[in-house]
């Protein structure tokens, strides 16, 4: 199967890709492999969670983004004193009609950065639970649609840090992928430190794709060919995550749709129409290790480590 059997768009996009790879690498050194599954998480419609130290570029990629993506961005910093209604919006009474109007919130974005999110008290998280999974705001008995597309970024504090609440299973699992940016390498380090600042290189940042482009690139994710041999190898994997006494209960059927998804999404922005093993494995770990907690007798041992161990045990056939 050739990519022009899929769509003959696939092929123009194909062309922006090459595009935005080369001026996104370019404001965020050494983290190739870091954009690659912040795209996939966008192009296979879901969000994306990322843990990390305060300073390693987090809100710069997501300023990075919205410049090259085209699309409406909102920023909303997390603090233990924020409402759901700072962030969902509000009903105000309007004395000249009589009635009340629906104000919206940050929320109505196409592009949100839920910055520091597990500083927010448990209340103020749930406001996200309706909108990751509905995109949808339901307030005062009236439901409102979000954008689309609609893509949220959301930073979480490294857990063990002053002033932070453990994000619930069921928002975690909400969050297709969870990854980490890490500190550059040593050469990549030197080049920003000698180098022209990051804020002047997203000045000169000129939008390549827009949110029309984006959702028939997720159209053409979901017709991504995964053959019933994939299935076998993912459900195995699935299966090893649900007996494995390290991993807990294992992934829901919702965490199996998602790593189907994420493969069909990778293997996309590698120019192929249709899953190979490695674009399962190149995602897997992204998918699964913030759904697969740690049993209470195993010491130090992170839900990374566990779906490593359990991607190497699965055999592909």
């Amino acid at each position: 199967m050739t990519s022009r059997e899929l769509s003959p768009l696939k092929n123009i996009y194909q062309e922006k890709l090459l595009r935005f790879w080369k001026q996104a690498n370019e404001i965020i050194l050494d983290k190739e492999r870091e954009i690659m599954l912040t795209m996939c998480s966008l192009l296979a419609n879901g969000h994306l969670l990322i843990e990390d130290i305060p300073g390693v570029g987090k809100t710069t990629l997501v300023k990075m983004l919205s410049k090259l993506l085209g699309l409406k961005t909102s920023r909303i910093q997390f603090t233990n004193d924020l409402l759901p209604g700072d962030i969902l919006g509000s009903s105000i009474f309007d004395p000249e009609k009589r009635d009340f109007k629906f104000y919206q919130g940050p929320i109505f974005s196409e592009l949100i950065l839920a910055d520091e999110l597990n500083r927010a008290t448990p209340k103020t998280q749930s406001a996200f639970l309706q909108v990751m999974e509905e995109r949808k705001v339901t307030i005062d008995g009236q439901t409102h649609s979000l954008p689309s597309p609609f893509f949220i970024i959301a930073t979480q504090n490294p857990r063990q840090q002053i002033g932070t609440f453990s994000l619930p299973e069921s928002q975690l699992d909400r969050f297709l992928m969870r990854i980490e940016l890490g500190h550059p390498s040593r050469a990549a380090e030197r080049k920003l430190l000698l180098g022209v600042s990051r804020e002047s290189l997203l000045t000169n940042l000129e939008p390549i794709f827009n949110a029309y482009d984006l959702l028939e690139i997720q159209k053409l994710v979901a017709q991504v060919h995964i053959s019933e041999a994939i299935v076998d190898y993912i459900q195995d994997i699935i299966s090893m995550t649900r007996t494995s006494k390290d991993s807990g209960h294992g992934l829901s059927p919702r965490g199996a749709l998602c790593l189907v998804s994420a493969s069909r999404a990778w293997a996309f922005l590698k120019d192929r129409t249709m899953v190979l093993p490695e674009d399962v494995q190149a995602v897997a770990v992204s998918v699964m290790s913030h759904r697969l907690n740690p049993s209470e007798d195993i010491s130090g041992e992170t839900g990374k480590q566990i779906s490593e161990e359990i991607l190497k045990s699965v055999v592909v056939d």
